[in-house]
């Protein structure tokens, strides 16, 4: 994958996610301007339900090619600042506009070029294993924080007994009466 003019490894596939991302960290290698920014209102979610900061976001032309066809489309980065493994995330609004049909299992994905000629974007595995072994490495410094609430003592309340309570059927009559 090339963008602003530079090719971009460990970009993660993910037809699950319904956004582009580009990691803050990789839109600083890119050296890209920060006038290029736009602003974002929208928040970003994550699958646990957690809030994930967005900076801004941008449009950049992001070419994909197998080295005999290629195919070049603008799309809409958001910019995240978060820590994660990958540079970019690429989610359903890209392969929607590509027409690309990625594969997990045979690490490729398939899009079609202005021509209708077939782009085959293989994964190197080498490439790929240490993208999954970096992010593994990334979440293992992640911990969960779990706040209670302080300690209070339970001061014993007197039980009312069941008797104090029970009324006789002549009672209950003269309730319904009144």
């Amino acid at each position: 994958m090339v963008t602003a003019g530079r090719k971009v490894h460990c970009v993660l596939v993910d037809q699950g996610s319904s956004t582009d991302v580009m990691f803050w960290t990789t839109f600083n290698k890119l050296q890209l301007s920060p006038n290029m920014l736009r602003p974002y209102g929208g928040c970003l979610y994550g699958f646990a339900g957690d809030q994930v900061e967005v900076r801004r976001h941008l449009k950049l032309r992001t070419t994909f090619t197998d080295g005999t066809a290629s195919s070049t489309e603008s799309i809409r980065y958001l910019i995240v600042n978060a820590s994660f493994a990958y540079n970019m995330l690429l989610g359903r609004p890209t392969l929607n506009k590509l027409g690309a049909v990625p594969s997990a299992r045979h690490m490729k994905m398939k899009l079609p070029d202005l021509a209708g000629k077939v782009i085959t974007i293989k994964s190197d595995k080498k490439e790929a294993k240490r993208c999954y072994e970096n992010n593994l490495k990334t979440k293992r410094g992640v911990f969960m924080v779990i706040t209670r609430p302080p300690y209070i003592e339970e001061v014993p309340q007197p039980k009312a007994s069941c008797t104090e309570f029970a009324w006789t059927k002549a009672e209950i009559a003269r309730e319904k009466i009144a």
